[in-house]
């Protein structure tokens, strides 16, 4: 719980903090520039991103003020709190584009399938620090983490939001898979998601969701329909060349050829504006963050902090290297932001409260593990 303990403050990780600061102000000039000159009426996004940042590091204070392993108790009360959301979003949520994610706090709409990601991080850790003894787990031990992740994982496909959904499932794999598993487990857990993959695509997958992977495959088929998005995405990327068009100056936004420029697509804008080089100082900052992070991971002084980190780095991780994907033509679009970099205030916070947990986890490594 609460400590005022000066080792705290010694222990605070610094370089952590200012390597989410630098991104957060490359991500309020970047959206500053996505809506530049066709600001809309009301409050601007980059404006609004702002005050969602400010709520995020009160968020951050909240939660290093937090022995983290009081995680280890309030867990599944947190799951059951997420799991309500989720169903209170997919009967009563906000409608939007033929789908029901959000419920309308009034001062922002929350999407609950972004915390639904941390809780599994926080339920997966909290299972496996308890069970794990090092000979690796068993199909039957793993009955547990499994029902955890598909009960979320079908709620927000029923929204519908596959992209969001498959998070969960390579949340659950890189966790699992850090536990280490018996060779029996592994091969049958690998037949097993063949198999759902194969079906899914047959029978599961709605006729967008399938036209969505054709188009990736072949975007060209249909450049002013489905292929749209990742042609002009994929425009902008590569018009950046070696040191970009300059601020403020990329002819995909200003134009208004490049479609979610401020959410999705985030990424294009700065490539396009700041070339190669603008695009490898940010993918270095989220190297440094994200390697940081391992090394915290690391550090802990007990298997449920290192738990916790992998799952937060592993989440971080991976949204990362899919919208990058995505906005290059190299995977699908799915609908998945770019942490901490794109607009929206659900995924900002679910962030930064997985980047506090982490400096928790770092300003109490001098704690006998218990």
């Amino acid at each position: 719980m609460l400590r005022f303990d000066r080792r705290l403050l010694m222990n605070f990780d610094w370089v952590l903090l200012a390597s989410v600061i630098i991104i957060a102000l490359l991500c309020l000039a970047n959206l500053y520039s996505a809506i530049y000159p066709n600001q809309p009426v009301g409050t601007p996004v980059y404006i609004k991103q702002l005050y969602f940042f400010l709520m995020g590091f009160a968020l951050i204070g909240v939660i290093i003020s937090i022995d983290y392993k009081i995680f280890l108790t309030w867990n599944y009360f947190i799951y059951g709190t997420v799991i309500f959301m989720l169903l209170f979003a997919l009967f009563f949520g906000k409608n939007q584009a033929g789908t029901q994610r959000w419920i309308n706090l009034g001062f922002f709409n929350l999407q609950p399938s972004e915390p639904a990601k941390l809780m599994l991080v926080i339920a997966l850790a909290s299972y496996y620090a308890r069970k794990d003894t090092g000979k690796g787990f068993t199909l039957k031990e793993l009955f547990v983490p499994i029902l955890l992740t598909i009960l979320p994982f079908a709620l927000i496909v029923k929204q519908p939001d596959l992209g969001t959904a498959l998070m969960l499932g390579f949340i659950f794999i890189s966790m699992t898979l850090f536990v280490k598993l018996k060779v029996q487990t592994m091969g049958i857990l690998l037949s097993v998601a063949a198999f759902l993959g194969t079906m899914g695509w047959k029978f599961f997958l709605k006729p967008y969701q399938r036209q969505r992977i054709e188009t990736f495959l072949n975007p060209e088929s249909d450049p002013l329909n489905t292929g749209y998005h990742i042609m002009q995405s994929k425009i902008a990327v590569g018009s950046g060349q070696a040191f970009g068009k300059g601020y403020l100056k990329g002819t995909q936004g200003y134009l208004d050829f490049l479609p979610e420029r401020h959410t999705d697509f985030a990424f294009s804008v700065w490539a396009e504006e700041w070339g190669f080089t603008g695009s490898f100082f940010l993918l270095s900052c989220y190297c440094f963050m994200l390697l940081w992070g391992l090394n915290i991971a690391v550090t802990s002084r007990d298997k449920f902090g290192t738990l916790l980190v992998i799952g937060i780095i592993s989440l971080i991780t991976w949204q990362t290297f899919i919208n990058l994907a995505m906005v290059m033509g190299l995977l699908p679009v799915v609908g998945m932001p770019l942490p901490l970099f794109s607009y929206g205030g659900s995924s900002l916070l679910t962030t930064m409260a997985g980047i506090g947990i982490i400096l928790s986890i770092r300003m109490r490594r001098y704690q006998k593990p218990s």
